[in-house]
């Protein structure tokens, strides 16, 4: 399995983004040459790993489902070809297998990621930080870690609630008819072409 860091690392793109913005220019010379280890960039090191552990876990967890996702992808379009009193028994084991994959894949992946994270992130940190740079960097992922902050994330939902509840009513006027157009249009598509007879030679149309 591969993967590109992408949104699972997330805090530690924006703890950089952040420190790149107030940090100067370091000399060419310098931003070429790894920085030196130290005890002291060890420990900062482990400190960032931990508190980025749920996206790694969450980076590891996504690239261990993304074979079962894919797979009920063409599930779901192979059930059309099963009969209709046993679509829905067989949809629903289908899913039971999926879900049973996830939890067992899903344990040993994130399991894996953290193990190996201090040989990876860890030793990239290491050689492109200076121990400066990791007390900030660990600084500003703290900050997400505070207790504000928190309060905030798990307002989220009730958030986004708020928001989807005014958006939906906002909306509904114009969008209802698109929905009710499309759905209209696929049901057409999927209907079966009707057979036509094609006239005689000779014959008027």
């Amino acid at each position: 399995m591969s993967s590109s860091w992408g949104s699972c690392t997330l805090a530690i793109a924006l703890a950089v983004t952040a420190f790149a913005a107030q940090a100067q220019p370091a000399a060419s010379a310098a931003a070429s040459a790894p920085a030196p280890s130290s005890p002291a960039k060890k420990a900062l090191v482990a400190r960032l790993l931990k508190l980025q552990q749920p996206g790694i876990e969450g980076m590891a967890r996504q690239i261990a489902e993304r074979p079962a996702a894919e797979m009920l992808q063409r599930a779901g379009q192979a059930l059309q070809q099963v009969p209709a009193d046993k679509r829905e028994a067989v949809a629903k084991d289908i899913q039971a297998d999926a879900r049973k994959y996830a939890d067992e894949a899903g344990t040993i992946a994130k399991n894996s990621a953290v193990k190996l994270a201090p040989s990876t992130i860890g030793a990239l940190l290491e050689a492109n930080f200076s121990e400066a740079e990791l007390k900030q960097l660990v600084s500003i992922l703290e900050s997400l870690e505070s207790p504000v902050n928190r309060k905030l994330q798990a307002m989220g939902p009730e958030l986004q609630k708020a928001l989807g509840e005014k958006l939906v009513a906002e909306t509904r006027g114009a969008i209802e008819p698109k929905v009710k157009a499309l759905d209209e249009s696929i049901a057409r598509r999927l209907q079966p072409p009707t057979s036509t007879t094609a006239p005689a030679s000779g014959a008027k149309p």
